[in-house]
């Protein structure tokens, strides 16, 4: 992943004559093979074209759980691949790239969270789904962005270890200070690039624009957004906000998929990009479907864990 400091706004994409052919071959080939393509918000915006959902985690997981189709072609990162297949274990989930991966993810380990709960006895485990299917299985409930408050407010418990993000952590500690929440130090590389000093600026050069903000960002930058949510959640603020310009702070995809949804409506953002989310393209996309490979799968044992972990969330949330 990595991240710079330059600003830019989106203009409609114009797709070119080999894309609009590609995004035709793959609509084509999904009714085909009964296949449905899942695409996380932080995808290229041609990938939008082929989605038959587009969301943020908690949406895409409840899509996993709910579809019909035979076959799950997940447009996003490995562990959200893994979450669909636990999700589906008689489906087939396939993802154009194995190894596209999530920075966050890897600064949590089963080894290392199992001495960190020694330290804990009486604590409860809420792991963010920006997390290894391991990792899950070795946690009491998982959450997501937008329920990551809902989740720990439902446990009974008042310590809560949450993995893998400090900065989530210590949001989520603001909204439920009944809890005592004890974070894991991960981040995510992108949002945690973002500097008190940078948001002043903007507020400086845009000062009709309300700032949104994903929770992954640090404390400091959570508190001088105007919103504060998770990727869809966004798209719902912006459209019930009476604001015409917003500077969106989470990866550059999120204001491609704004500026679709909203198209009356100006929007800013970072080039803060995921190389690991754009790592998937409609050429791709195509070969993965036809090929129906590369197949994430997940340890049968490791899936049932982690299965609890998930009804956990889903009753709480």
């Amino acid at each position: 992943m990595a991240s710079c400091n330059c600003i830019f706004s989106f203009s409609n994409m114009t797709l070119d004559k080999d894309k609009k052919g590609l995004i035709g071959k793959i609509n084509k080939l999904k009714k085909v093979k009964n296949a449905v393509v899942l695409v996380h918000n932080y995808q290229r915006s041609e990938i939008y074209e082929v989605a038959d959902f587009i969301g943020d985690s908690l949406e895409l997981c409840k899509k996993a759980a709910e579809t019909d189709a035979k076959i799950i072609l997940f447009c996003g990162v490995n562990f959200m691949a893994e979450s669909a297949a636990i999700l589906n274990p008689e489906k087939k989930v396939i993802l154009p790239y194995l190894d596209a991966g999530c920075a966050m993810a890897d600064m949590v380990n089963v080894r290392d969270l199992r001495l960190f709960k020694k330290k804990y006895p009486k604590a409860k485990v809420v792991c963010y789904i920006n997390s290894s299917a391991e990792v899950k299985a070795e946690s009491d409930v998982c959450c997501t962005s937008s329920n990551a408050v809902k989740v720990v407010k439902a446990l009974k418990e008042r310590e809560i270890i949450f993995v893998p993000d400090k900065n989530l952590a210590d949001y989520v500690q603001k909204q439920a200070p009944e809890k005592k929440i004890i974070p894991w130090q991960g981040f995510c590389p992108v949002h945690h690039s973002l500097t008190k000093e940078y948001i002043l600026d903007v507020k400086k050069t845009y000062p009709n624009a309300e700032i949104l903000a994903h929770p992954e960002c640090r404390p400091e930058v959570l508190e001088l957004a105007d919103h504060v949510a998770s990727t869809s959640g966004m798209i719902w603020c912006a459209r019930n906000s009476k604001a015409k310009e917003f500077f969106v702070l989470t990866e550059c995809g999120m204001t491609e998929r704004l500026s679709r949804e909203l198209p009356d409506k100006k929007f800013y953002g970072l080039c803060n990009m995921c190389f690991d989310m754009k790592k998937n393209t409609l050429p791709a996309i195509l070969q993965c479907l036809e090929d129906e490979k590369p197949v994430m799968r997940v340890d049968k044992k490791v899936a049932l864990k982690a299965k609890k972990a998930f009804d956990r969330m889903f009753e709480a949330a």
